[in-house]
């Protein structure tokens, strides 16, 4: 067995090997702690974390959480309640509180 060093080009090219190595496996374990940090967050309440029930009200579905009663909308909805017209506008919330005095 030799005793002899490798040539230096040897040594560079497995240095830049296992740092590829290494920082694909960190991208790797990066997204994967994401998306598990997504999925405890899914349908939890902003404000006290509790689950979200999602309601609809006149055709516009709406997450709700049972504990503090806050709402919330998703991206989109809001528009979605501008673009109605005026008395569906009013439909909408008319039955948004008449829901929530239900509960």
């Amino acid at each position: 067995m030799s005793t002899e060093k490798p040539s230096r080009n040897e040594d560079e090219y497995f240095l830049l090997a296992d740092a590829e190595l290494i920082r694909a496996q960190r991208a790797k374990l990066d997204a994967e702690r994401a998306a598990a940090e997504r999925r405890s967050h899914y349908m939890k309440c902003p404000k006290c974390g509790a689950d979200l029930a999602e309601r609809e009200f006149s055709s516009i579905k709406v997450d709700v959480c049972p504990a503090c009663h806050g709402m919330w909308l998703d991206a989109g909805e809001i528009d979605l309640i501008g673009r109605t017209q005026q008395s569906a506008t009013g439909t909408f919330i008319r039955d948004l509180f008449k829901g929530l005095r239900s509960k």
